[in-house]
């Protein structure tokens, strides 16, 4: 089972420097191929395989206009004319969108790192023709193991390094209970074996602070392009750029504080050693369009959660099942099994017509979870 791990670089100027450029390399070779397929394709060409740009890339590297790339890894360009040719072909196979060119100021800056060339000794890590940069964790990734997938980006603030390693798989002895989860805007999930649900951490006051914060830092960096408007184009002051990394640093502690919490929240769900989790299929995209719940979802971040949850049930011996999207958990009752054809989503209330029981609607859907069956 491969393991990702994420650890911050700690660069010096010259060579945060160097990591921009390595980054605009990376997205000048990936727009470059792009724009290659599109006219190949408008002149009735065929795809062009990754290798064979590649090849054509490393003639051009001779010309004066594009010795430059030689300033930088090899390694970063490849991989790029791969990951774009990837994203081509998969548009016209029908199982992604249309990839777009890289923006400079929009797209995040990252670039590739060959498994080879990569070294991790003495809390730092070497990046090619780049050198040895310190890591903020000494101890976090293992040196003398194989890498896989070493990727370095920048997420508005910090730089980082990713790696993929191999972990060995964790067993532990299981309950043989099946427990199913219902995730939600009012709680974040309901679990089936535990009484109280795991609440929106979004509503607490820590969170609402922040909020309240980058909502003033908006206004006032919004106020300040206004004062400083010459004709269409607008003015960038060393005060708004000052505003703009704080704006940038709340955003930050806003997903600190959200990923940390659904972190532990998985962590103790596994702990809990059942043999089966059966949690609903969600249907992201749908729920996003509804504008009065899709700032409530995004913030909640239900995808990365169910993510979390379903590699760290993997990694324990864990089955992780997803019910089917049209399963009526939440029109069934749990205790007769009647099926309501109607239920809007203001009864937060399960009322059994059959049976006569109520029950907390999501609690409900929790336990007709657990006892899904895959047909």
């Amino acid at each position: 089972m491969i393991t990702a791990l994420k650890v911050r670089l700690e660069p010096n100027n010259k060579q945060l420097s160097k990591l921009f450029q390595s980054a605009g390399t990376a997205r000048w070779a990936y727009n470059w191929t792009l724009a290659r397929q599109e006219e190949n394709y408008k002149n009735g060409g065929k795809f062009i395989k990754d290798g064979d740009l590649r090849k054509e890339l490393t003639q051009l590297k001779q010309t004066e206009e594009l010795k430059w790339l030689n300033d930088y890894s090899n390694n970063i360009t490849k991989q790029a004319i791969k990951d774009s040719c990837d994203a081509y072909y998969k548009f016209f196979k029908g199982l992604s969108e249309k990839p777009r060119f890289k923006s400079r100021k929009k797209s995040q800056p990252k670039f590739y790192q060959d498994t080879e060339k990569i070294k991790f000794q003495d809390g730092k890590v070497r990046l090619e023709k780049i050198g040895w940069v310190t890591l903020s964790e000494t101890d976090r990734i293992p040196e003398n193991v194989k890498h896989t997938n070493p990727r370095v980006k920048q997420d508005g603030l910090n730089w980082y390094v990713t790696v993929g390693i191999e972990a060995v798989q964790e067993p532990i002895e299981l309950t043989g209970e099946s427990i199913g989860i219902d995730v939600g805007v009012k709680d974040l999930a309901i679990c089936s074996n535990i009484e109280k649900p795991y609440k929106n951490i979004n509503k607490t006051k820590k969170i609402k602070k922040i909020e309240k914060k980058l909502r003033r830092l908006q206004r006032k960096v919004s106020s300040k392009y206004e004062k400083n408007k010459e004709g269409r184009s607008y003015v960038k002051t060393s005060n708004i750029i000052k505003l703009e990394k704080n704006i940038r640093k709340a955003h930050k502690k806003l997903d600190n504080i959200r990923t940390d919490y659904k972190h532990k929240v998985t962590t103790e769900i596994v702990k809990t050693k059942p043999s089966r989790i059966v949690m609903e299929s969600l249907n992201i995209s749908g729920m996003m369009k509804n504008k009065h719940l899709s700032k409530a979802i995004a913030q909640q971040g239900l995808f990365e959660f169910k993510t979390m949850l379903q590699y760290k049930s993997n990694k324990h011996g864990i089955e992780f099942v997803e019910a089917d999207k049209w399963y009526p958990s939440s029109k069934t009752c749990s205790e007769c099994g009647y099926v309501k054809t109607k239920l809007s989503l203001s009864e937060r209330e399960y009322r059994c017509e059959y049976c006569g029981i109520e029950i907390d609607r999501d609690r409900n859907a929790s336990i007709n979870l657990s006892r899904y069956k895959v047909s």
